[in-house]
């Protein structure tokens, strides 16, 4: 069911759980409320009032991302399967190089087209990778690298694991900032938008 913010300015959708905090998501125009399951229906309303102008802001930014989006050119099919022999040809050299540095060994690595996530790692130590990872900068690309190399030592996200993201990575967060903001962009000229 959605519900509308006071001012009517956007609407949005409750999502209860066993969760223990409130949470906002705003994702291609539209708002979730994450909330535990005996969250008063008053305090979600006072949190999302509090946080009215954040939700527009990210509303904006969603917009103006998936705009630019319907502006990008899909690639073909061969195109496509270039992005796929280029990361076979480059992310496993970098993956060499990294996994001394975090102190980490790894098997076998997969690369597919996935529309909702750059990496994986599995506990057996086999790392997948985004074929669309092609089409970001180098250090972004060598920054996700890292980020499932540190699964090898936590295999969750938790403090722990990101100290390790970050001992190697200090700009970890400017690197993934940059993947989410061309998200969209990147998922379009794969035709996945």
């Amino acid at each position: 069911m959605d519900h509308k913010s006071k001012k009517g300015q956007f609407s949005y959708q409750i999502i209860r759980s066993d969760r223990r905090t409130l949470s906002l998501i705003v994702r291609r125009g539209k708002v979730l409320v994450r909330a535990p399951y005996r969250q008063s229906e008053d305090s979600i309303v006072r949190f999302v009032e509090t946080h009215a102008g954040w939700v527009l802001q990210k509303l904006s930014d969603s917009l103006e991302r998936e705009k630019t989006a319907r502006e990008v050119r899909p690639l073909s099919s061969a195109e496509l399967r270039k992005l796929h022999a280029r990361a076979v040809a480059y992310i496993p050299g970098r993956v060499s190089c990294y996994a001394p540095i975090v102190g980490v060994t790894y098997g076998k690595i997969t690369f597919r087209i996935y529309k909702s996530k750059w990496g994986s790692c599995k506990a057996d130590g086999s790392l997948a990778f985004n074929t669309l990872l092609m089409l970001a900068p180098d250090d972004v690309i060598d920054s996700v690298i890292i980020h499932e190399l540190c699964h090898r030592l936590e295999m969750n996200h938790s403090d722990r694991f990101y100290r390790q993201v970050y001992r190697v990575c200090p700009n970890y967060d400017e690197r993934h900032r940059w993947l989410k903001n061309h998200r969209d962009e990147i998922m379009a000229q794969a035709g996945l938008l």
